[in-house]
């Protein structure tokens, strides 16, 4: 197990390395700089503010500097934001975003796996045709439509939501609904798929054919084998809700770090660009490692396997 964490842990630090290095020197490959504007700027002003970022350096130098303020946790001073700390702006504005994000996920799994079960235990009857059609509905339909559908008809037709903004515990749903749509869809696929196959497995009828009673079977084998591929899909489903919010931030209000990651990329702040990719990356790559890891906890069998392939 130690070997197996330690293995998926370095390639989670040297993925991290990889992205860090591909970033920096993309938003270098990119012409111009952050300094050039509709509005003309001096060329005294502009060797300063080079100066005082240090983009006036070598490439190279500027590379080295930027990993050892990197390993530090310092993403250096935005360009655009006067005195404001990039790991400030992103500390400030990635609360909203993670509150959103970790209800959309919550809804996701618990309806997603709910509707699965359901399709599977009731295989080819109306709830399995149901839920189906939820799911391909889901699928379908891509989250920035559903947010504008649900905005024009639930908030500004029928007046039951806030069209914008972020205050109170109701104006969690549209955006949330919006976010978690096709997670939900996914999930309930994969569980129904993933359920059926455990149910005609020949360990299930020996456990029948036993005498064990409906809710340990289910509880104890169905479920918990069922529910790997969900697991599975965890790990990357949250990250991509988190990270996916811009759009949806963008058409209901939401002041979290979607918008300044949109806004950066308008201003070209190099600095925030650059801070706000790494950190998304991060949150990508630890929500991966934690999925591995719950995987090996749920099927124990995967480390061994890890070990005999060594």
């Amino acid at each position: 197990m130690v070997r197996y964490v330690a293995n998926k842990f370095f390639y989670m630090i040297l993925s991290l390395f990889i992205l860090i290095s591909a970033t920096f020197f993309l938003m270098k490959a990119i012409p111009g700089d952050p300094f050039q504007s509709e509005k003309k700027v001096s060329e005294e002003i502009r060797a300063r503010l080079m100066e005082q970022y240090g983009l006036d350096k070598p490439v190279y130098q500027q590379y080295l500097k930027y990993l050892g303020d990197i390993a530090t946790g310092d993403f250096g001073i935005s360009m655009k934001k006067l005195n404001q700390e990039v790991t400030d702006i992103i500390s400030d504005t990635f609360q909203t975003s993670l509150k959103l994000g970790a209800v959309a996920i919550v809804v996701a799994v618990i309806v997603g796996v709910l509707l699965g079960m359901l399709a599977a235990l009731y295989h080819r009857k109306l709830i399995d045709n149901v839920a189906m059609i939820l799911a391909v509905l889901g699928m379908a339909v891509p989250s920035f439509v559903l947010a504008s559908l649900l905005q024009f008809y639930l908030a500004e037709k029928a007046g039951w939501f806030n069209v914008l903004g972020f205050d109170k515990p109701i104006d969690y749903v549209l955006p949330v609904m919006a976010l978690s749509a096709q997670p939900i869809a996914f999930i309930a696929r994969l569980t129904r798929s993933s359920m059926l196959e455990v149910l005609h497995a020949d360990y299930i009828k020996t456990a029948k054919a036993k005498g064990l009673n409906w809710f340990t079977i289910m509880f104890k084998h169905v479920i918990r084998n069922g529910i790997l591929p969900v697991v599975t899909y965890v790990g990357p489903m949250t990250a991509n809700i988190i990270t996916g919010s811009v759009v949806i931030e963008q058409i209901f209000g939401i002041g979290g770090i979607g918008k300044v990651f949109v806004d950066s990329i308008t201003n070209r702040d190099y600095t925030m660009i650059m801070g706000v990719t790494i950190f998304y990356g991060v949150i990508l790559m630890l929500a991966r490692f934690i999925t591995d890891i719950a995987y090996v906890l749920i099927d124990p069998r995967i480390t061994f396997t890890r070990r005999k392939e060594g």
